[in-house]
């Protein structure tokens, strides 16, 4: 298997798990319907604010923790490498990413 272009693992490693991440995107999911339910209902503006709030919060934290495994693993293990190539991708990357998402 060849190594993808911004792939941190060769043939022999596998991206990091994520899965512990999915209860919390289903619970996300979950307040999103609840959202949905207090528009239909005309609920209070600043209830529903509020609940937007909670899912950007949730939302953030999930990001969070998927960046801290991403160091922790990919980052890390291209740095260990010892190849330069690698460790620039990794560090373009993550640059890239808080240029494009940095608000």
């Amino acid at each position: 298997m060849k190594k993808a272009e911004g792939d941190c693992c060769d043939k022999t490693q596998q991206h990091p798990d994520h899965q512990k991440e999915v209860s919390r995107l289903n619970r996300v999911a979950g307040q999103v319907e609840g959202i949905k339910r207090m528009i239909d209902e005309r609920r209070y503006c600043p209830d529903i604010i509020t609940q937007l709030r909670a899912i950007r919060s949730a939302v953030n934290s999930i990001e969070a923790n998927i960046l801290e495994t991403h160091l922790d693993a990919c980052v890390n293990a291209a740095i260990k490498s010892g190849s330069e190539k690698d460790r620039k991708q990794k560090l373009a990357e993550l640059k890239e990413l808080y240029r494009k998402y940095n608000d």
